[in-house]
């Protein structure tokens, strides 16, 4: 019995996801992206960064520069888009990549537009299920 129980489990644990668990996933990171977008759009830098890992171990890339750690992420973030110049984000072409339960990738588009410019650009963000929900380990965006 103990043998069978046993072998249940393993089993259990070594299936690959159901369609049903990664359509979940692809849902909540859809809308993780989505409230991100809106608080940039209201002008809430802290809100769109509520959905990165709150760790000196997060890591951002962007054209030749490397940030590492949420707080270095924050700062340039104040820094290149005071609340005057956030424009309105949009996010389009979301592609999931689910890995497991726990860790997943995401590849879009993003465009930032204000009245007298517009910057867009692709991004790839690396997010892993955390207790306190899922959050952006890594954020490449060119």
């Amino acid at each position: 019995m103990k043998k069978i129980l046993i072998s249940t489990l393993i089993i259990t644990l070594t299936l690959p996801l159901t369609a049903i668990q990664k359509s979940k996933i692809e849902k909540e990171l859809i809308r993780i992206h989505d409230l991100q977008r809106n608080a940039w759009n209201e002008g809430n830098i802290e809100g769109f960064m509520a959905h990165y890992w709150k760790s000196k171990k997060m890591t951002y890339q962007s054209g030749d520069a490397r940030l590492s750690g949420w707080d270095a992420l924050l700062a340039r973030y104040k820094k290149e888009y005071p609340k005057e110049k956030m424009g309105q984000l949009e996010f389009s072409d979301l592609i999931i990549h689910v890995l497991s339960e726990d860790s997943a990738y995401v590849l879009g588009k993003w465009k930032l537009k204000t009245e007298t410019w517009t910057k867009q650009g692709l991004f790839t963000t690396i997010l892993k299920k955390m207790e306190d929900g899922w959050k952006i380990i890594h954020d490449h965006s060119s």
